[in-house]
């Protein structure tokens, strides 16, 4: 039957029916093609390379095959060289990616003052405040799940918040204060934006919250001491707010709050949820709140300038709130929500492009689309960003005044950075990553991060 229909066919008789014929094969491949094509980006098969074992030059024909300049991007390299001779900086990793191709990854500098040994793109570093998208894209996997509601008081889960306080008056000779009790409950959606009223010790804005939280003895940022984040959130709880929940953006250990919150809900240690839902099936091998002895070798030191200029190992803050070493050495019991994560640029790259795929990658989904919307909205209305940016669920997003800057991404691109100089940005529209990780403190503020933002928007050749 198949051998006469082919005479037919393709007999010279029957030229309209050759004509029916290929069109109608065309029409079959292209249906099949656009199948294929959507389960491959379900699947999250286009992948970032899952290791980065030394500086790797990629060949110049990449970046034009995702829309990219090779000699454009090349403007990244002259702009970081001019920024460590001018001894600015001593150096970093930079990586960017589009459409989940890596195009640009380098390293720059010496990674350590004492040994002099250079910047490898597997090293590790301290990312700091980049911890807090990670703890919230924790407690939307949970959310989604439906144990809470984001307006939920957090006093229904930790109760040590249900009378909280506001800040009245300090007394700076004894710091004895006294308050008045605030009207709203902090809700687990305070928390997420930082508009919960809580402060954050030793980096806030105002002297007399820094002094409660360090007479508390409050955790702020990362510790060496046998702690829990339960017993620092139960101190945090009994201590005044800024300002009324829901009344100002104030950036805040609400993300340390919500860490102990995954605890309570989850019924394991923060560590391990992160490990299960994030790390383990995302790929990132290299991100944790603290570093197996193998993994030692690979953290950078942070480095700042002594009285003459030079560049010098950072041991921690001059007050003594923390050591610097802490990813390597203490207790390791600490799991700060807000700033304890370690990880290198890749790692982190694979967590954007997660976001960028509407929540999926390496073949595991771990938000829906529509909760990554709701992540990338304004939850602050105008009390952040005074217009060129909000505050989502996770992140800064840029507005279509921030877009009229330059410089700063599409409308929608959503960015962050931590304490130690690091800093990431990704944009929905273009399909970038862009990640620059450095390890200083305690130096004159540089401007690589925006530099490198300016640089591969101009490196796009076709949108």
């Amino acid at each position: 039957m198949i051998h006469i229909m082919y005479q037919y066919f393709f007999s010279k008789t029957c030229l309209q029916f050759k004509a029916f014929f290929f069109f109608s094969a065309f029409v079959l491949f292209n249906s099949v093609f656009n199948t294929v094509q959507a389960q491959i980006k379900e699947a999250g098969q286009v992948e970032l390379r899952e290791t980065s074992n030394a500086i790797h030059q990629w060949p110049e024909s990449i970046p034009e095959s995702v829309g990219m300049s090779s000699s454009r991007l090349a403007n990244l390299d002259s702009i970081f060289v001019q920024h460590i001779e001018q001894e600015k900086i001593p150096g970093m990793v930079a990586l960017i990616a589009r459409n989940g191709f890596v195009v640009y990854e380098k390293a720059f500098g010496s990674a350590d003052p004492e040994t002099n040994r250079p910047y490898q793109t597997d090293h590790i570093f301290r990312i700091a405040s980049q911890t807090k998208a990670i703890t919230a894209t924790a407690v939307m996997i949970l959310w989604e799940k439906g144990l809470f509601n984001l307006d939920d008081p957090i006093s229904n889960y930790i109760p040590e918040f249900k009378d909280v306080t506001i800040l009245e008056e300090f007394n700076n000779s004894d710091s004895s204060y006294t308050t008045i009790p605030a009207k709203n409950q902090i809700t687990i959606r305070h928390l997420l934006n930082h508009t919960s009223g809580i402060g954050y010790g030793i980096i806030d804005g105002d002297e007399r919250i820094r002094k409660i939280y360090q007479k508390a003895e409050v955790i702020d940022l990362y510790t060496t001491e046998d702690i829990s984040i339960e017993q620092s959130v139960k101190r945090l709880a009994k201590l005044p707010l800024h300002h009324e929940p829901g009344e100002r953006f104030t950036y805040s250990e609400g993300l340390d709050v919500l860490g102990y919150l995954v605890e309570i809900i989850s019924g394991h240690s923060f560590s391990e949820f992160l490990e299960e839902h994030l790390f383990e099936p995302l790929g990132m091998s290299n991100t944790q709140f603290y570093l197996s002895e193998n993994q030692n070798k690979l953290l950078v030191p942070v480095q700042t300038k002594n009285q003459k200029g030079e560049w010098i190992v950072y041991d921690g803050h001059p007050d003594g709130y923390y050591n610097a070493n802490y990813p390597k050495i203490g207790a390791k019991k600490f799991y700060s929500g807000g700033a304890g994560l370690t990880s290198t640029a890749q790692d982190y790259a694979k967590f954007l492009q997660m976001y960028l795929n509407g929540g999926v990658f390496n073949k595991h989904r771990i938000l829906s689309p529509t909760t990554v919307d709701l992540i990338m909205s304004n939850q602050t209305n105008d009390l952040f960003g005074e217009g060129n940016t909000y505050y989502g669920l996770a992140f800064g997003v840029v507005t279509n005044k921030g877009f009229t800057i330059g410089g700063r991404g599409s409308v929608g691109t959503f960015d962050w950075g931590g304490y130690f100089n690091t800093q990431y940005y990704a944009d929905p529209e273009l399909n970038i990553i862009g990640i620059l990780m450095k390890q200083t403190q305690r130096i004159p503020w540089e401007n690589t991060g925006n530099i490198m933002r300016q640089i591969v928007g101009a490196s796009i050749i076709q949108k």
